[in-house]
């Protein structure tokens, strides 16, 4: 008995190590997450099966009590075959399930009965019926990927009792079968149960593997999209090929990388470079295939690449699609020297490649549009003029034109010139501070003939500093902020000090008047939503802190405060510096 275990354990180890190199194989993958189909489980069965058999090649013959170990092929009809098939058969069950069972068990089986030997019609019914109880065995545990090495343990030990069993049933009359099953019994279910205990510890293994793979796939994917955003943010479609092309190639291992639109090839980096080339046609059936599905595609051989050179090194490739509102832009070849070389951590990397790239470009077009919609408000409030100022103005000349022709004149150069920076204002988000003075100018120029004598105005700054960047119609809406709300109950004595002063860095500009101040509601508030209630619905300030905080930064935000004595003052300041200048603009 000891020494059948030992050659049982002997011929089982060499077995294992076939079964090994089993697991390695692409297709075991579907088998392990339970992906079931029919061309599988056929596959699946035959290489159980074929397991099986090399169990059987591989056992032992037992002649009169003694042991034969030469190789299985055929056996006379008084020698006993003890076969390691079982094994197989019941890891196909337990992986499988009960297709995959029953077919490796019937191929095992029928060898079985081929082989012949004492027992053969025993040995041939007890495979698929092993196979078949596996597969439903497994069932109980499919919430678990694969079933742990102890409960595979446990299971072992109980299909060598049914061999036993059933080679008791079929040759009840020969007495001899009772003590052959009493040498073979034990040796059969301690090999039978811990080779199938380690076969499942192969398993987890490669699993774990597996896992590891997939999640540094999904590392890898994650972190060369990331480094190609800023070829994807390149509107130079030729430079974005490029750059995208030569980056994939360096951190993927293929032999080559190309990127293509809708009809031609756009970049080509890698093997082919002489004949795959900028311009190229695209052709062929996985590419339409890929454009029409809008999902990854391989190409396995040489026929399905779009090559008309015979002697093309590239014989296969992954086929991306990048998705741009909800329709395919780009693609994305990831060529290979031989299929063999696509292997399902490649699948992997290019699978999240592609889906990171879509949601970054998904990302780059919300934020675009966001900044389109947002700069279109922006240059529309830009452009509006307070109807009232305008029909106050269009009176103040139509009634000054008789007694005071100059005056009018005077007020309608101002005006002109107004209206005109209005009308330039969405060409440019920015404009010099000079511009901004002078329209200020214009503004108070009016402001003054109309209020004559109830206004007064300073308007004070340093020439030299007139070349920084703003965004235009800054300054003048807080001057009229101060008109419409400040100084509005004002009678006479009213003032407006405009100073603009250069500190370090920056450029601060200040708005003061003498009037009633904020009250405390809306001090606070004024800049952050626009207050409906008030008169020209309090967008003033609002429009103005956003215009700054979205073209300058946050450090540009209006501040606003009442004074100790009487009135409220207005001032943001803008950067100064020549290299500050240069980046905004």
């Amino acid at each position: 008995m000891k020494e059948m275990t030992v050659i049982l354990f002997e011929r089982l180890g060499l077995l294992l190590v076939v079964a090994f190199v089993m697991t390695r194989t692409p297709g075991f993958k579907s088998m392990l997450y339970r992906e079931f189909s029919w061309k599988m489980a056929c596959v699946h069965s035959c290489v159980f099966g074929a397991f099986g058999i090399a169990g059987t090649v591989t056992g032992i013959v037992i002649n009169h009590g003694e042991i034969i170990q030469d190789f299985v092929w055929q056996v006379p009809s008084d020698q006993l075959v003890v076969s390691s098939s079982l094994v197989a058969v019941v890891i196909a069950g337990l992986l499988g399930g009960p297709v995959v069972g029953l077919g490796a068990g019937m191929i095992a089986g029928i060898h079985l009965l081929f082989v012949g030997g004492i027992g053969a019609l025993a040995n041939g019914i007890v495979n698929p019926v092993t196979g078949l109880l596996a597969g439903w065995t497994a069932r109980f545990f499919s919430e678990e990927r694969v079933i742990p090495p102890w409960k595979a343990l446990f299971i072992g030990v109980f299909p060598p009792v049914l061999h036993m069993q059933m080679l008791l049933i079929i040759h009840s009359q020969s007495d001899a079968m009772v003590g052959i099953v009493d040498k073979i019994g034990l040796p059969l279910v301690l090999s039978n149960s811990v080779a199938i205990a380690i076969f499942t510890a192969m398993i987890t293994i490669v699993l774990r593997e597996q896992e590891d793979e997939a999640a540094q796939a999904t590392k890898q994917a994650f972190s060369i999209a990331e480094e190609a955003l800023p070829f994807i943010k390149d509107d130079n479609v030729t430079k974005m090929a490029d750059g995208l092309a030569k980056l994939l190639f360096e951190r993927l291992d293929v032999a080559a990388v190309a990127i293509t639109n809708q009809q031609y090839v756009l970049a080509h980096v890698g093997a082919g470079q002489n004949h795959h080339q900028h311009g190229d046609v695209i052709s062929g059936r996985l590419a339409k295939q890929v454009l029409e599905g809008k999902r990854m595609a391989i190409a396995d051989s040489h026929k399905d690449i779009p090559c008309q050179d015979p002697d093309c090194q590239l014989e296969s490739a992954i086929i991306i699609p990048i998705i741009e509102g909800n329709e395919v832009t780009r693609m994305i070849y990831f060529y290979f020297r031989k299929v063999q070389h696509i292997r399902p951590v490649e699948r992997m990397v290019a699978a999240g490649l592609g889906e990171f790239l879509c949601n970054q470009l998904k990302m780059l077009a919300a934020d675009k549009l966001k900044a389109h919609i947002l700069d279109a408000e922006l240059r529309n409030l830009q452009a509006q003029i307070n109807p009232h100022f305008l029909f106050n103005t269009l009176h103040l000349i139509a009634s000054s034109f008789r007694k005071e022709p100059e005056r009018a004149r005077h007020i309608t150069v101002q005006l002109a010139q107004f209206m005109r920076f209005n009308l330039k204002l969405v060409a440019n988000p920015l404009v010099s501070l000079e511009k901004e003075c002078e329209h200020v100018r214009a503004y108070l120029e009016i402001i003054q003939a109309r209020f004559m004598n109830r206004l007064q105005t300073t308007f004070t700054y340093e020439e030299d500093k007139l070349d920084v960047l703003i965004p235009p119609a800054t300054i003048q809406p807080l001057v009229e902020n101060c008109i419409q709300h400040g100084l509005s109950d004002m009678v006479h004595d009213a003032r407006i000090i405009v100073n603009i002063a250069a500190v370090e860095k920056y450029v601060h500009i200040q708005v003061r008047d003498n009037g009633c101040g904020f009250s405390e509601e809306i001090l606070n508030t004024v800049t952050k939503r626009p207050l409906t209630k008030e008169t020209n619905h309090g967008t003033g300030l609002y429009n103005v802190n956003q215009r700054l905080i979205s073209l300058l930064g946050e450090d540009a935000k209006l501040l606003i405060r009442n004074l100790p004595g009487k009135g409220s003052e207005v001032r943001f300041s803008i950067p100064a510096k020549e290299g500050e200048r240069e980046e905004i603009s």
